[in-house]
């Protein structure tokens, strides 16, 4: 009788000692029976994240204090006529603030804040999903006025009719119930969701409709302006040498990292302290913030990596190429530093300033194509064959000849179509396109890239000279900036930008503009009801 009595044990003590929902012990009877219990966290005051901690992203803020404004004072918005939003999905790539934007609201709404992740509704237990989804929003109704936040919802809300099988189905179901709860057949009355998700193309057409998610805000990476304020915050606690002003030094790290994310932001500036800490600084100084951003950008210094001295040759003599090249070519991003100090996995880097630009000319894609073509054309020219340092530059300029014509329609022979292009490690089935289509765009990019080739090799050939130049000193310093290329060369005979204000100029105002309306001055206060006033005290007033 001794294993069924010990099975007997082991269920009991399970039943009695099981986990409860987290953030809310004693809630039900825990253990197995609280299985279809949400595992959602309600926050009041734990969090001391704030909107002053949040910037770069001005218009998402808005969106956000609105939806807070709606909870706190609905009459504004009703005695027009309107419906209070039931949702809003925050989209945008990894890094750019959603989860932050998310606990800034928590910290700053004085109601009750409702968190979960998308994971947290699948177990391995049939009908668990659903379960916990009524369970959510039960326990958000039991808390309105109140946000609800879902934190990747991705993991349940994926296209359904992909297969029926195992967890596929449970997750339908899942996702069968979360709709069901925000179409309103259960009242979610004073309750506000967001969600968060950096795949939003992947998310069911009928969970984004409005009704469910009225609002889709979109958080991309941070202009330049937003980068100066994102580093003003996190400037606050750093300790910065004493030449050194925070407004001054954001401005200049801005114009110094673009295409940063500001998760990026957040990590130079831990770099630059970490870095400082390294060589037992009092202070953070200018020199500390250019070695965290190459940090950032090329990965861990290698000084002691071992290089014969024919492959060191090689090395400079390929980023004379790439400094020289993009030096003549007029739409090629302005030279910052080169350098053959091995980086990451790479053997020698240049380091270039690109501008704030969205739109791209034919003419540009191309000159950008023949700098990154600079480094293998001058292998070729100075020693007569071609080394595997170019793979990284060769993937570039494919996919840049590629999206010119499949996806931008710049070539005259497949015409003015766009193609979706492939995600990197999306399965690819079939192609949206015919096989004779597929060797004709082929055969194009090969034309294209052969030409870009052909006109570096004729530029470097010219510049022969002016390549050895900086090649050798490279080989006697290693690390060359503007100056050094400057006299060099001459200056860059092309105009261009290189301060923050140059980059700024002619758009308004040096930094964000952090306004607010006129309805949302007080967006986070209740207001009290205003009296009526007699006619005479409106002649007064």
């Amino acid at each position: 009788m001794l294993p069924t009595v010990l099975i007997i044990a082991f269920l009991l003590y399970t039943i009695r000692r099981g986990p409860t929902g987290i953030g809310r012990t004693g809630r039900g009877m825990g253990g197995l029976f609280s299985v279809g219990e949400t595992t959602a966290k309600v926050l009041k005051d734990e969090i001391d994240v704030k909107f002053k901690d949040v910037a770069g992203c001005e218009e998402a803020k808005l969106e956000i204090m609105e939806f807070v404004n709606f909870l706190k004072n609905p009459k504004q918005y009703q005695d027009l006529g309107a419906k209070i939003p039931k949702g809003a999905i925050l989209t945008g790539p990894p890094g750019t603030g959603k989860t932050l934007l998310a606990k800034a609201t928590a910290g700053e709404a004085n109601v009750p804040f409702i968190t979960v992740s998308g994971s947290e509704f699948l177990e391995m237990f049939v009908g668990v999903g659903p379960a916990r989804v009524r369970d959510l929003f039960a326990l958000a109704r039991k808390n309105a006025p109140c946000i609800l936040f879902i934190d990747e919802i991705d993991a349940v809300g994926r296209k359904r009719g992909r297969g029926n099988f195992g967890g596929q189905s449970e997750q339908e179901n899942t996702l069968n119930q979360l709709l069901v709860e925000m179409d309103g057949f259960n009242t979610t009355t004073n309750v506000v969701i967001l969600a968060g998700t950096n795949r939003p193309d992947i998310l069911d057409p009928a969970l984004l409709r409005p009704g469910r998610f009225d609002r889709q805000i979109f958080i991309g990476p941070p202009d330049i302006k937003g980068r100066a304020s994102i580093f003003k915050v996190h400037l606050r606690p750093l300790k910065l040498d004493s030449t050194l002003e925070k407004e001054k030094l954001a401005r200049k790290l801005a114009s110094l990292t673009p295409g940063f994310s500001g998760a990026d932001v957040a990590n130079v500036c831990n770099e630059a302290a970490l870095i400082a800490a390294r060589h037992l600084s009092d202070s953070i100084n200018q020199k500390h913030f250019e070695q965290a951003i190459e940090r950032v950008i090329g990965g861990l210094e290698k000084k002691t990596q071992v290089l014969q001295p024919e492959e060191k040759k090689t090395v400079a003599y390929h980023e004379a190429g790439h400094a020289v090249a993009g030096w003549y070519l007029e739409h090629a991003d302005p030279l910052l530093k080169v350098s053959i100090i091995p980086r990451g996995k790479g053997l020698g880097y240049a380091q270039y300033l690109p501008k704030e630009q969205y739109l791209y000319t034919k003419e540009q894609l191309l000159d950008r194509m023949c700098m990154t073509l600079g480094g293998r054309v001058s292998e070729e020219i100075f020693f007569g064959r071609i080394t595997t340092g170019a793979q990284d530059d060769l993937r570039k300029v494919t996919q840049s000849a590629y999206a010119q014509i499949v996806q931008f329609g710049m070539n005259e022979k497949v015409g003015q179509i766009s193609f979706d292009l492939p995600r990197q490690g999306d399965m690819v089935l079939e192609k949206p396109y015919s096989e004779a289509t597929a060797r004709l765009i082929d055969d194009e990019v090969r034309i294209l890239i052969n030409d870009a080739y052909k006109r570096t090799v004729a530029l470097l050939t010219e510049k022969k000279a002016d390549v050895e130049k900086v090649a050798l000193l490279l080989l006697e310093k290693e690390v060359l900036d503007k100056n050094d290329m400057v006299e060099l060369l001459g200056p860059r005979p092309f105009a261009e930008k290189s301060t923050y204000e140059e980059f700024v100029e002619g758009t308004g105002s040096l930094d964000e503009d952090t306004s607010l309306p006129e309805g949302l001055k007080d967006w986070n206060k209740e207001r009290e009801k205003e009296k009526e006033e007699s006619p005479g005290e409106k002649v007064a007033n």
